[in-house]
């Protein structure tokens, strides 16, 4: 796809509209500086990041006369992308509060915008619960772009079946085998419906003492989900278009909850299609679990697993040791990585 040429009116206003952003940002940072040298600010206190707005966050105060109180704060600039279940150094402030430090992150979640730059989505993540119905459609290639994200990020995932009150004779025909075939590589699958209140007590237990993000296709329930696991949220819930059969986007930032019985739990944007252009090869490679045994066994050491004779994966294939319909997946895979490039 062509990029859509820009007028010389319209080069105009973006750089004017970035340069105001920017002097904006120097103006907030030359505040707060002030602030420190005045005394204004509180003492330095522990906190998470609960929800990302722009170039404000909420932060959860987790000690002293304040803890458990939800405080937007601002951010200095040389601290990067902050992103929610970061865990942050906070100051009280006139107008709120200011994020002075961030701490070390054991993990985080990213994906590539529509400009292929990696954007952290959240961090100090126990679990991701990979969320998909039977409508819209779960296709096995996009769950294992979210497979691949989570090996490649060394979180674990858990494969969360939702709606199941919309299972029917016809659907089933394609979704029991693609959940057996999940099963058999050794992911773990709950089944759920908030319609008919069914397997939510299992989620919770999955729940309870870890943070876990609700990552799926929008339209699959997360909201409805997260409602109905934590009374008295309210999250907007959509439904499907009429015209795409798709979902439409009800979340818009990423958003930590509180469990009633332990644990925290992530609400991210909705993503229809998650890019991971942005890897190498091997890494996809090793993000198909069942195919580390075959790695590093090709006749040929550059071996590029396509027609290659002594192909280790390939024979693998032939003898039923990798399912075909995965293989496919990870070669679709590399195709749309190479089409980006």
């Amino acid at each position: 796809m062509s990029k859509r040429k820009v007028t010389r009116r319209q080069s105009w206003r973006i750089s004017k509209i970035q340069q105001e952003r920017t002097d904006r940002a120097n103006r907030k940072e030359t505040q707060i500086e002030e602030q420190l040298s005045g005394g204004e600010l509180g003492t330095e206190q522990n906190g998470l990041i609960i929800s990302h707005f722009g170039k404000q966050v909420d932060v959860e105060a987790l000690e002293g006369d304040t803890q458990g109180a939800i405080v937007r704060c601002h951010l200095r600039t040389h601290l990067g992308q902050l992103v929610t279940g970061d865990r942050v150094i906070w100051r009280r402030s006139p107008d709120g509060g200011v994020v002075v430090a961030v701490l070390p992150r054991h993990n985080q979640l990213q994906r590539p915008n529509n400009h292929g730059e990696l954007k952290p989505v959240a961090a100090n993540i126990d679990q991701i619960v990979i969320t998909l119905a039977p409508e819209p459609r779960a296709h096995a290639n996009l769950i294992d772009r979210y497979l691949i994200a989570c090996e490649r990020s060394e979180i674990e995932p858990v494969l969360l079946l939702n709606k199941t009150d919309l299972i029917t004779p016809e659907n089933k025909v394609w979704l029991d085998p693609m959940l057996a075939l999940y099963r058999q590589i050794g992911y773990r699958i709950l089944e759920a419906s908030t319609t008919e209140q069914s397997g939510l007590t299992e989620l919770k237990a999955l729940l309870n003492g870890r943070i876990s993000v609700f990552v799926g296709q929008s339209g699959v329930g997360k909201s409805s989900l997260i409602n109905a696991l934590l009374p008295g949220i309210d999250l907007k819930v959509g439904g499907l278009s009429e015209q795409s059969g798709k979902g439409k986007h009800t979340t818009t930032t990423a958003r930590l909850f509180h469990m009633p019985d332990g644990g925290d739990l992530i609400d991210s944007p909705g993503i229809r299609e998650f890019g991971l252009w942005h890897m190498h090869e091997d890494e996809v490679l090793e993000g198909f679990i069942e195919f580390r045994p075959f790695i590093g066994h090709c006749r040929f050491r550059d071996c590029k697993h396509l027609q290659e004779p002594g192909c280790a994966l390939m024979g693998a294939v032939d003898k039923g040791e990798i399912s075909e319909q995965r293989f496919k997946s990870y070669r679709m895979i590399l195709n749309s990585m190479q089409e980006t490039l």
